[in-house]
């Protein structure tokens, strides 16, 4: 995913070669470190986000108490409320998800990448949705539990439903206890759908951007500034693509079940879907589009650029070694 560019301005730009391919438990480990560096200053939004999207639901407007008012006033009141520790909840179940998730998401997208398959047409969106599918559904227990865990706090500024869990490693054995290995995988019907738009629409645009920066040669070649450039004009187009599916994902993943193990709330994605817009009307897909844009926009500056450069730098040495 870098482009060869010139040393001076006024020449054409060569066509794009294909990095080379790395050795593949590097790239996943470089996949994985990038975004979950990023996820530790990013997560108190990620809280924010989940208690923003949770409330009010399946409910008119104006017909509940509103907690939680915008990305500062919510971090103001889980902060005061829940003290720091309350703006880091689910912290580690976050880092799970986000090293395993993305470590199959990036690795897999930077093979495709070096083996020439986002060089087709279409191949770009298509393999970033592939690869958000893959790591969604691998990752999916643990974005479960971290939204159980997130979504927890005291009855004072409660939203959704409360599940109580203890920790990471109770809410895993008490999810797997009611309702068995299937249970840990309850909400992936939303979340494949909604990492598959974000993978895609992230790559893709990262990658054209990248290409497109480094052409009009604003930066020095290989210079950081041009994948930071190229990641917040991403991050813009992730949380526009995101944000109704990351509602219907975070609504399916915290919805309470019955004793058959079903959920109460949703029957599936499309049952949400129409049942959000119903009773909440279009704008309820919207929920939570402020911290999501703040959260998305910074995390995917930070854990595209983390993951361009360390990518950057062991292709670097790679071509030193051989």
């Amino acid at each position: 995913m870098t482009s060869s560019v010139p040393h001076y301005r006024g020449a054409s730009v060569p066509t794009r070669q294909p990095p080379p391919a790395l050795w593949p438990p590097l790239d996943f480990a470089l996949g994985a470190l990038s975004c979950c560096g990023a996820c530790v200053f990013t997560n108190p939004l990620e809280v924010v986000k989940t208690r923003l999207q949770l409330q009010g639901e399946l409910r008119l407007r104006g017909s509940y108490q509103r907690h939680y008012r915008g990305v500062l006033q919510a971090l103001w009141v889980v902060g005061t409320t829940d003290g720091l520790r309350g703006l880091q909840k689910g912290l580690s179940a976050g880092l799970i998800y986000q090293g395993l998730m993305n470590g199959v998401r990036l690795s897999f997208y930077s093979y495709c990448d070096a083996t020439g398959v986002t060089a087709l047409p279409g191949g770009s969106l298509m393999t970033g949705a592939v690869a958000g599918a893959l790591g969604a559904f691998i990752a999916s227990p643990a974005y479960l539990v971290k939204t159980h865990l997130q979504a927890q706090t005291v009855k004072a500024i409660a939203v959704g439903h409360q599940h109580n869990h203890q920790g990471v490693a109770s809410a895993f054995a008490s999810i797997y206890r009611r309702e068995g290995v299937v249970g840990l995988w309850r909400g992936v019907n939303g979340a494949v759908p909604r990492v598959m738009v974000g993978s895609a629409a992230q790559l893709a645009s990262f990658s054209s951007a990248k290409e497109w920066v480094a052409h009009l040669q604003w930066y020095s070649p290989n210079s950081w500034l041009v994948a930071m450039t190229a990641a917040c004009i991403s991050g813009v187009a992730v949380t526009i693509s995101m944000t109704p599916f990351d509602v219907i994902s975070t609504r399916l993943y915290n919805q309470p079940v019955d004793e058959r193990h079903r959920g109460r709330l949703y029957l599936g994605f499309s049952d949400c879907l129409l049942k959000v817009c119903r009773t909440e009307g279009v704008l309820g897909l919207y929920k939570g589009m402020g911290p999501v844009f703040f959260r998305l926009c910074p995390h995917t500056v930070l854990s595209m650029l983390f993951w361009d450069l360390m990518r950057q730098r062991a292709g670097h040495e790679f071509q030193k070694q051989s």
